[in-house]
């Protein structure tokens, strides 16, 4: 369990640009690492509980024991004092079988303790590294965005003044100024295909702005 743990703190940590080479997004990776991070925990606080809860049961069987071992003892030495031998064999005897169970059980709250103790000290290991892995996360996270929005306007820039975007531009001027030669072009026509009729109709008007005019002169309306 733990090396696991260990294990996935060393992506985190060394391998950024082996997920960036692979096409992985950093992101979502970090998240699932942080996941996957926090259930490893979960379970060893669960194992602790279990450890702890057994390390407790042991310990008061131990006590029970031993509390045994002394009140045989004292009974032995009431039953001296009163001149009854024979129940203070039965107690000594009763008390010397208690001892046994009692060192037996010492011995295994001992284990017990150094394992519980052992499993306390991992878990708050993995939970400082997990409190340190989630600040890293959270600048590789916010080093990952700006990147990929640096990428992202970097490839936007160089689309704009790329080949296709120049030639598409200059494709477009082109046929506004063919169309600009067309107009010119339909007005010369225009022009050349007057008759010699829409001519002298220009004139005759002409002559009638000019008698106009001459007319208003006369008549001080100038």
């Amino acid at each position: 369990m733990f090396k696991f743990f260990k294990r996935v703190t060393t992506v985190v940590g060394s391998e950024m640009n082996a997920m960036l080479d692979k096409a992985e997004d950093p992101v979502k990776m970090l998240d699932q690492f942080m996941r996957d991070m926090a259930e490893d925990i979960r379970e060893v606080e669960a194992a602790v509980a279990k450890q702890i809860a057994n390390e407790k049961m042991l310990k008061r069987k131990a006590d029970d024991v031993q509390a045994m071992v002394e009140k045989r003892q004292k009974q032995a030495e009431q039953a001296i004092e009163v001149g009854n031998e024979d129940l203070a064999r039965r107690a000594l005897q009763d008390k010397g079988d208690h001892e046994g169970e009692a060192i037996t059980l010492k011995e295994s709250w001992g284990r017990a303790k150094n394992d519980s103790d052992e499993l306390r000290n991992k878990l708050d290991e993995m939970k400082k590294e997990y409190q340190e892995m989630k600040l890293k996360k959270d600048s590789l996270k916010a080093r990952a965005e700006s990147a990929k929005t640096k990428t992202k306007i970097n490839r936007t820039m160089s689309s704009i003044g790329g080949d296709d975007s120049k030639q598409g531009f200059e494709r477009m001027e082109e046929k506004v100024m063919r169309f600009e030669a067309e107009a010119e072009t339909s007005e010369d026509l225009s022009q050349e295909s007057r008759t010699l009729d829409d001519e002298f109709e220009d004139l005759d008007k002409n002559d009638v702005n000019d008698e106009l005019a001459a007319l208003k002169k006369k008549m001080g309306k100038n």
